[in-house]
């Protein structure tokens, strides 16, 4: 396997390549999206909340049809894009730098009959390997925190989307007014040295050529999401032995754990991005 030239992107790449994080994620997270829900209640089953957050990004977008080719950058397993492809029959590119994950992903479209209409593609964010203006839409869901280099992305975006293209995404963040060195446990955990926030995501967006149109505030739903999991974690400890390692399961209940208590403390952001080109 090449190695990507962002230090960051290598190392989620090895992590969400290792056989725990692939179990854990797979059996706990979800199974298809493995992202942050918009739950109606506090035991809501994961994968619900989860495909709830797919349906509200696509509300965002008008009109969308079997004419619209889409991209999905960081793509997991793929469960946005056949969602997409399902209800309004649109094209997808799955880019992943996981490639344990994207064969999950390519099983599943085979599965469900969707191998015609999701393409996967085993790559970074920060170099997508399709020509200018390829795409009518750009779509993510908290994977550009991965990167080392945020700017790029967008740059990548803007570059990817054709004339009037509409990119939505979502990404856990830091708060706008985050006191420093709060979220060091968080940060280390997730081998990173900082997060965005939603103050620069709309700055840089804009810097780089794209229209704001409006940001959802979901922010409680990040930490309820993350004890969403921590209660299906320690729920099916049992089941996980012999899938998942002990210590892996131990740092993510701390990690989990992590994230709860930031997102409490006013510390974290999380919502629903839309802009256009």
């Amino acid at each position: 396997m090449a190695e990507y030239t962002s230090t960051a992107v290598n190392t989620a790449r090895e992590y969400y390549n290792s056989s725990d994080a692939d179990n854990f994620y797979y059996n706990i997270w979800g199974g298809e999206d493995i992202h942050v829900g918009l739950y109606k209640s506090d035991d809501e089953p994961i994968f619900d909340a989860s495909r709830r957050t797919v349906d509200q990004m696509a509300s965002k977008i008008p009109d969308l049809n079997e004419n619209h080719r889409v991209l999905d950058l960081g793509a997991g397993y793929g469960g946005a894009a056949r969602y997409l492809a399902k209800k309004f029959g649109c094209s997808v590119v799955c880019l992943n730098l996981s490639e344990v994950e994207n064969e999950r992903d390519r099983q599943m479209n085979a599965q469900q009959g969707l191998a015609d209409k999701i393409e996967v593609v085993d790559g970074s964010f920060e170099e997508v390997p399709f020509e200018d203006a390829s795409f009518d839409i750009i779509w993510s869901q908290d994977s550009i925190l991965h990167s080392g280099n945020r700017e790029k992305v967008i740059k990548e975006v803007v570059r990817l989307l054709k004339p009037g293209g509409h990119f939505v995404f979502t990404d856990p963040m830091q708060a706008d007014d985050c006191p420093e060195g709060v979220l060091q446990p968080i940060l280390d955990r997730i081998h990173l040295e900082t997060l965005g926030s939603p103050q620069f995501y709309i700055d840089a967006c804009q810097k780089l050529g794209l229209t704001f149109k409006e940001f959802d505030d979901n922010t409680p739903q990040l930490p309820r999401h993350y004890a969403r999991v921590l209660a299906e974690t320690e729920a099916r400890e049992n089941e996980l032995k012999g899938k998942v390692s002990k210590e892996y399961i131990d740092r993510m209940k701390t990690g989990l754990k992590n994230w709860v208590d930031g997102g409490k403390k006013g510390y974290l952001a999380w919502g629903i991005f839309h802009f256009t080109k």
